[in-house]
């Protein structure tokens, strides 16, 4: 990187850090400080929604796909997002609304302690902040590493700078940071990735390279599945995202709980999805086109690094790497200030009755960003001992991901009104030993990510049709009532 590049850099830092300073005083409480009591326009959230759906590891663990599997990328990952999305626009984001609306809710796991009950909420919650850890970790871990390829920084520097500057704009503002830093992180990322996209395309022949660049490249790589990325593991992989994108991963569904009303939620979701099924075309096309330009790397994860180094000139090297670290700063954002919220929310007032009261809860909550942080990056210093990048977000997030959110969304839905916290208890522990199960004994990937969901939601499943004609309690189904849709 030249001087220009880190100027630019620089200047991305300082904005953040800015914008977070001021959302510091946009917060009187916590309803400001978790879900902006609910004044976010629809289009932001939408683009918030979207851009915390991004990490660094898009621009490593996947970057490092696409150079070795092509065209696959799109169709089992922005693909599935998109459809999972807009697919169910008019039903979870209405939700989240009324749950904010008529309960006051600032936490998506709020409502479990009224769906199910306590421990079935603090199960839960137990549960996703621990696993929460190594999703986030890895999102450290990846943009580290783009750092160490691009500017020669050590992991651990790369780690320190980049969440310790997201941790300060987080713990000063709250979700009115994440949201205001989202949308410029956003714009960063959109005119970097067409500059790549020109710069890329220019080099390989114009616009015939839209098309042409597959006759270059091996014939699997324009296949839309290209093993072990099979259509099952697509079909997993489209149930995984239609749970996470819509609540399962809870900084999203703050997305949601942040709109003003249940329309403009749907609005939101309809645009984060039309997003995901347009814009990965043009962010993957230089990933897709690098084996042409970067043939026989050793280490694919680092092609989107050294494309970047290689076609760009000053500045524009700078501009690019402020898009990736956005991308990892945005997701690693939403999802400190969504577990924030379910620790003082959910999990201390349980803990201890002193963390019911409104003059601390501010304070806590401020307190309980910067620690849970804190931990992260410490994990993210031992991501090699979990797999690396990709083992992190594939292998444990992927498919631990489903046990948490299957009693979660589904518990919203009138079908399931007889699953009590039973089957939601059990749903969770046959995931868990699921997963266990793929980690002893060598399965398919597809098999590996998807048999720990897929067990979570037979189960789930055969308890709603065993109890359906048992009697529920009055209070879920009010709020079962309540959340129907008009």
């Amino acid at each position: 990187m030249q001087k220009l590049d880190w100027a630019v850099l620089f200047a991305f830092f300082l904005s953040m850090l800015g914008i977070g300073l001021w959302s510091h005083f946009k917060n009187k409480n916590t309803e400001d400080y978790y879900v902006a009591s609910g004044n976010i326009p629809w289009w932001v959230a939408g683009i918030s929604h979207h851009i915390s759906g991004y990490s660094g590891a898009v621009f490593v663990a996947y970057a490092g796909l696409a150079y070795t599997h092509g065209f696959s990328l799109y169709v089992w990952w922005a693909f599935t997002i998109g459809i999972g999305i807009l697919g169910s626009a008019k039903l979870f984001p209405f939700c989240w609304v009324r749950l904010r609306k008529i309960f006051n809710m600032q936490s998506p796991l709020e409502f479990l302690s009224m769906r199910y009950n306590t421990f079935t909420q603090q199960v839960m919650a137990w549960v996703g902040v621990l696993l929460k850890v190594f999703d986030v970790a890895a999102k450290w871990a990846a943009i580290a590493i783009l750092l160490k390829v691009i500017a020669g920084t050590s992991m651990i520097v790369g780690i320190l700078v980049t969440s310790g500057i997201s941790l300060l704009y987080i713990t000063f503002g709250g979700l009115f940071a994440v949201m205001a830093t989202d949308l410029i992180q956003f714009i960063v990322q959109v005119a970097a990735g067409i500059a790549m996209f020109v710069i890329v395309a220019v080099r390989l022949g114009g616009t015939s390279s839209f098309m042409g660049i597959w006759n270059r490249l091996p014939a699997s790589h324009g296949h839309l599945f290209n093993s072990p990325y099979t259509v099952e593991f697509a079909l997993v992989y489209l149930f995984i995202n239609f749970l996470s994108y819509n609540g399962g991963n809870w900084g999203l569904a703050t997305r949601y709980l942040s709109a003003p009303n249940e329309r403009q939620a749907s609005k939101a979701a309809g645009l984060s999805g039309v997003l995901y099924l347009v814009w990965p075309l043009v962010l993957f096309f230089p990933m897709w086109a690098a084996p042409i330009i970067l043939p026989n790397l050793s280490d694919p994860t680092h092609s989107y690094a050294l494309l970047m180094m290689k076609l760009l000139p000053p500045g524009l090297v700078g501009l690019v790497t402020a898009s990736l670290v956005a991308a990892t700063m945005s997701m690693v954002a939403s999802d400190i200030t969504t577990l924030s919220a379910v620790i003082t929310r959910d999990m201390l007032p349980v803990l201890s009755g002193r963390f019911k009261t409104k003059e601390t809860s501010l304070l806590t909550a401020r307190l309980t960003t910067f620690l849970y942080s804190a931990l992260t990056i410490v994990i993210a210093s031992q991501y090699k001992r979990f797999g690396g990048v990709i083992g992190l977000l594939i292998s444990w997030f992927g498919a631990l991901l489903g046990p948490i959110a299957v009693p979660l969304l589904f518990g919203l839905l009138p079908s399931f009104k007889a699953c009590g916290p039973t089957a939601a208890i059990s749903s969770i522990a046959g995931g868990l030993v699921a997963f266990i199960i793929t980690k002893i004994i060598p399965v398919s990937l597809a098999l590996g990510v998807g048999l720990p969901v897929i067990t979570s939601t037979v189960i789930y499943s055969i308890f709603a049709w065993v109890n359906r004609k048992s009697e529920v309690p009055d209070e879920v189904g009010n709020l079962l009532d309540v959340l129907k849709l008009d």
